[in-house]
């Protein structure tokens, strides 16, 4: 008999039926709020009748027109519609399947534009599982360890991260830009250096948003030294932190910027934006691939890309995100073993502290069982797994913010109080 591999573990025991807008139901017909979102990807609900009927519709008339064979118009709809939505100057688009593709595509173009080999990456920052990607990823060991040696070329430098260091957020930003000086001056020169590449919004890593002042710092610093700002928006994009890119909070725009998850909500696609200038640059040959903006994919996102505009789903990602994370912090206020709580829009998370302010996974782990029994679902993130996050479509409104919130309440009760019996 054969079966799945034994390391793809479902971090909940739902069989899943069916979805409908943010509840999935399960195969026993019981009714979950789901706050996974597919990590993110579910950004309309799930199976949004706008986009079903567009994917249906495209299933009927053309599967799949191989980009680098044919033309199809659901591509040529969506780079158009990208264009409406994209920061001024990033006209030039191509098109892959998964996160980690698009981030090691942005890689390969900003390798081959400046001919430089070095990228620095962010502590704590996840770009993907693929070699290339996964060289970048530093949100946990288990992403990376295994299959050494890794690609070469990668220089870490310090995300200012607040609540690990115990700073406040202006010493934690003056600190990790210090360090970032530093290391263009001890290990990666900035004529070795082709590019920096950072999530706006930490995901893996624990949901730990950056700021202004660092964004800024990274944009002047690449700027004076002549290699690339490359934006992980795998996870920050399409309305996710209650603005369409996650970058448009820090008014910074980048040379390279990824997308991919929420984009089709839920089918695989993903892509690089930067300007035709940059993207020219880009070796004959060099970017390609067999289901790279597949037709039906590409319908989808055409019609995610109507929803959001048209449901103002941004707006309620910003509303309903402040909604949820006052909740979120008044369940925090009165329970000692939660340190932190963070995030952006609909990209909240918070982290479970012992007494001594270590990390705490085993009561992370808890409340998630927990939230579970509750009928809500929800992921675990950081270093140790010691954050819980909250990701739920962008759809969701008042009540469904509520019913996640009584939720979560309850599922924290219930998983902090066997860590006091401990």
């Amino acid at each position: 008999m054969t079966a799945l591999s034994p390391h793809l573990r479902q971090a909940t025991p739902v069989v899943a039926a069916r979805g409908e807008g943010v509840h999935l139901y399960g195969e026993d017909g019981r009714r979950y709020l789901d706050f996974t979102a597919g990590i993110g990807v579910t950004s309309t609900g799930h199976c949004h009748p706008k986009v079903v009927a567009a994917a249906q519709e495209q299933v009927g008339t053309l599967i799949h027109g191989q980009y680098t064979t044919v033309m199809h118009q659901p591509l040529r709809r969506l780079v158009d519609k990208l264009g409406e939505v994209l920061p001024a100057g990033l006209d030039s688009l191509f098109f892959t399947n998964s996160g980690s593709e698009a981030v090691e595509a942005a890689l390969r173009l900003a390798r081959q534009a400046t001919g430089r080999p070095n990228v620095i990456v962010c502590h704590g920052g996840f770009h993907g599982r693929t070699v290339a990607a996964a060289s970048m990823t530093t949100s946990g060991i288990r992403f990376r360890s295994g299959f050494s040696p890794l690609m070469s070329g990668v220089v870490v430098t310090p995300f200012p991260t607040p609540f690990r260091y115990g700073w406040d957020e202006e010493t934690a930003t003056r600190f990790a830009l210090r360090e970032l000086d530093y290391t263009l001056q001890t290990i990666s020169s900035p004529a070795d250096t082709a590019a920096i590449i950072v999530e706006p919004v930490l995901g893996e890593g624990g949901y730990v948003p950056a700021n202004r002042a660092f964004i800024e710092g990274l944009r002047e610093r690449a700027d004076r030294h002549g290699f690339l700002l490359i934006f992980d928006e795998v996870q920050t994009g399409v309305g996710r932190t209650g603005r369409f890119w996650g970058h448009d909070h820090f008014g910074v725009t980048p040379d390279i910027l990824v997308t991919a998850k929420g984009l089709a909500s839920g089918f695989p696609l993903s892509g690089i934006a930067a300007s035709e200038e940059l993207m020219a640059k880009a070796w004959p040959g060099s970017q390609g691939g067999t289901y790279g903006a597949n037709a039906v994919a590409c319908a989808a996102a055409c019609a995610t890309l109507d929803v959001v505009r048209d449901e103002k789903l941004v707006e309620n990602a910003e509303a309903m995100g402040k909604r949820l994370r006052h909740g979120l912090e008044a369940v925090a206020d009165r329970t000692p073993g939660i340190g932190d709580v963070r995030g952006l829009g609909l990209m909240l998370a918070t982290e479970f502290v012992t007494e001594d302010g270590s990390p705490d996974p085993e009561t992370a782990a808890r409340v998630q069982r927990a939230a579970i029994d509750e009928g809500l679902l929800l992921l675990l993130c950081g270093a140790w797994n010691q954050v819980v996050r909250m990701i739920p479509a962008l759809v969701i409104d008042e009540a469904g913010v509520d019913e996640g919130l009584q939720a979560w309440a309850n599922a924290v009760e219930a998983g902090t109080s066997g860590a006091a019996e401990r």
